[in-house]
């Protein structure tokens, strides 16, 4: 069985070796057509566009995308081609959550928020916005979500978010069609909308906040300021904008080890049942340093704003930000 596999993906080689012999690795965003002419699978990440123009004609029957997003892959030419396609949704939703937990945690103590009581408005309530949800119970927030695909009893409008929020934290996939399109969910309307000048945060997709109306929200203070780890137009980030937000990280908000292991699991789980074959070893995230003692600070753990200074520091290294991320760990046990 011959794997093409992006070679940012952690921690997975050692696993990929008790499946086959013939795995290559390369750069994501430069797998070619020729690449993958006679591989028989991909694990990729969403750098990686799965397409007819990649994929057709070649033997390849198993696509894996060891993320939640998956608008990389052109799901319905996979599904006509009869090639197999799964991403791994949750495999890093409590990453994402450590993330939001960190910055509320920063703007409790740096920008005067006092967490008990103020209202966060969460849209999307899949995976990731549950256990965001969790966090702000936790913290004393009264919460308010919005998920008109989900419309459980107790949900709210997005109008009632944009009236009543202090914090909106965006967690929906970026669609453009269907009921309930995503897109620019956030638009010049929504921001026209806006009451509270709420801090804006979005980890989800970086097309489902306009960032063009964002830079203008915060410039005219319709937003009081803003937390952004997804971009349009990625890498290529919007300068004015990074310099203006609060917090600016590269599209890592989910990066904990513990997340990416999970990620491999779940894609050479589902690879492995595909091709019938016996599973490898679970893979582990790799331990903290020996020496690192935790004292109970989460933000010891991870600090949004080390992620932040280091892109607002090198804006043309947002891939390699990315690709050579340090150590992170959701727990220090």
């Amino acid at each position: 069985m011959k794997i093409v596999i992006d070679d940012k993906i952690p921690y997975i080689r050692d696993a990929v070796a008790a499946i086959t012999d013939d795995a290559v690795y390369m750069d994501g965003s430069a797998i070619k057509a020729d690449d993958v002419r006679d591989a028989d699978a991909m694990i990729v990440r969403t750098r990686t566009r799965c397409d007819e123009r990649l994929l057709g004609g070649s033997r390849v029957r198993f696509v894996g995308t060891a993320t939640i997003g998956y608008d990389h892959l052109d799901t319905a030419w996979l599904d006509r081609a009869g090639i197999c396609w799964t991403n791994c949704p949750g495999c890093n939703a409590s990453s994402v959550a450590q993330y939001l937990r960190s910055v509320l945690i920063l703007l409790a103590r740096f920008h005067g928020v006092n967490l008990v009581g103020t209202t966060i408005g969460i849209v999307g309530c899949g995976h990731v916005g549950t256990l965001v949800c969790d966090v702000a119970l936790s913290f004393g927030m009264r919460v308010l979500v919005c998920d008109p695909p989900v419309g459980a009893s107790g949900y709210v409008s997005l109008e009632t978010i944009e009236r009543e929020a202090d914090i909106i934290t965006f967690h929906v996939p970026l669609t453009r069609d269907g009921a309930y399109p995503t897109y620019h969910l956030a638009d010049e309307a929504f921001f026209s909308r806006l009451v509270r000048r709420p801090f804006i945060i979005n980890t989800s997709r970086g097309a489902v906040v306009d960032n063009g109306a964002l830079l203008r929200a915060i410039d005219d203070g319709i937003v009081r300021q803003a937390i952004v780890d997804t971009w349009e137009r990625e890498p290529h980030v919007d300068l004015r904008l990074l310099d203006r937000v609060y917090i600016g990280t590269p599209h890592i908000a989910g990066y904990s080890a513990d997340g990416k292991a999970n990620a491999d699991n779940m894609v050479l789980d589902a690879l492995c049942r595909f091709f019938g074959v016996a599973a490898p070893p679970v893979v582990l995230p790799p331990p903290l340093p020996s020496g690192f003692v935790y004292t109970g600070d989460p933000l010891q753990l991870y600090n949004p704003l080390d992620d932040s200074r280091r892109l607002k520091a090198y804006p043309d290294k947002f891939e390699y930000l990315r690709g050579n991320y340090p150590l992170r760990r959701e727990t220090a046990f």
